[in-house]
């Protein structure tokens, strides 16, 4: 008779429907890292090695060793094991993988006193392996500590121009250079710490939508842009008795939001097939498309932004000038990928 359950420690995996129960809540888990623990509990006991992961797992995809390693990283941790003291899932080195669990199989047909508690298991949502406070100020922590090293290195690239601009014309090289690294560095921080937010919220309070942190980073980049704006142009507006012109805003922080949001959905979902530097160029990407399209509804990022900064008043000593739309395109492009990367390659490590 076929296999309708799997029993082992706390956990019931039902092969047919496809989910894994942590008693009677439901596990969310990555479809190869599910058949990757249903070939395991298949065959408890026995070695099973890499090649015979690749072959059932993955079916003959090629795929490095790092991405097997992180697919029994991320089932230790969902299942509460350990590497260093297994009771579930033993590495055996240079060879393979066994559990050493105790498993009982219920065939059709065959009662099972946990059923009648099992048909509302889809509602609720184990702490083991779904998203839950932990990981939510992991991801803010994390998206913002990527922000700060994109806003630091692109304020090194603004400010290297910058202190060229200025030592040619007599005025100081190195504290341009320290102006726009801090407000660079500044900016980014305040940016990431949003949208990432927005993502964590988001995947907080809808645990099982697919696309959740796409929409979660738009929202969070939306107001944080907004707000940004607004307080930006209300302080301009009275400390010096006029605003700047058009500086990013809601409709920038939006799209480049969405952008690190989906970049993250995606790099969750195929975490088992991509490596890491596969999914943050695919971020990169994501962003650089992100950064056109601003540039196309003629939006700004840092670099214009600052340029119309400088724009605005005329005894300014630093002028940004971007050469004509060309160039505004490609530096907004570059702007995008760059924190795009950042933040999805700090939360894709964070989640290994």
């Amino acid at each position: 008779m076929a296999v309708r359950r799997y029993d082992f420690d706390r956990f019931s995996l039902d092969p047919v429907e496809r989910r894994l129960f942590d008693g009677p809540a439901l596990v969310e888990i990555n479809s190869r890292y599910f058949d990757a623990l249903l070939l395991l509990l298949q065959h408890p006991g026995t070695l099973l090695s890499k090649e015979r992961f690749l072959q059932d797992v993955w079916q003959g995809i090629p795929v490095t060793d790092e991405v097997l390693t992180q697919c029994i990283k991320t089932l230790r941790r969902q299942l509460g094991d350990s590497a260093t003291q297994p009771h579930l899932i033993e590495t055996i080195p240079k060879h393979g993988y066994r559990f050493i669990a105790a498993v009982s199989c219920v065939a059709d047909g065959d009662p099972g006193p946990n059923d009648q508690n099992r048909a509302p298991a889809p509602l609720a949502v184990a702490p083991s392996g779904a998203y839950d406070w932990r990981q939510c100020w992991l991801t803010l922590g994390a998206g913002t500590t990527g922000g700060g090293v994109a806003g630091l290195l692109g304020g090194l690239a603004f400010g290297l121009a910058a202190a060229a601009q200025v030592q040619q014309s007599g005025t100081g090289a190195l504290s341009a250079l320290l102006v726009m690294v801090a407000v660079a560095t500044l900016l980014a921080l305040i940016g990431a710490a949003g949208v990432t937010g927005g993502i964590a919220g988001a995947r907080l309070v809808a645990r099982n939508v697919t696309f959740a942190g796409l929409v979660g980073g738009a929202l969070g980049g939306l107001l944080v842009g907004a707000f940004g704006q607004v307080i930006g142009h209300d302080a301009f507006l009275l400390l010096f008795g006029q605003a700047p012109g058009d500086i990013t805003g809601g409709l920038e922080g939006l799209l480049l939001g969405a952008a690190v949001g989906l970049a993250d959905d995606l790099g969750r979902r195929f975490a088992a097939d991509v490596s890491v530097r596969r999914g943050v160029l695919a971020a990169a990407g994501i962003g650089g498309l992100a950064g056109l399209l601003i540039a196309v509804t003629g939006g700004q990022l840092l670099g214009g932004s600052l340029a119309v900064l400088a724009g605005s008043f005329p005894d300014a000593r630093l002028h940004l000038d971007l050469l004509g739309p060309t160039a505004a395109t490609v530096t907004n492009a570059l702007e995008g990928a760059w924190f795009s990367l950042c933040l999805a390659g700090a939360l894709m490590l964070a989640r290994r």
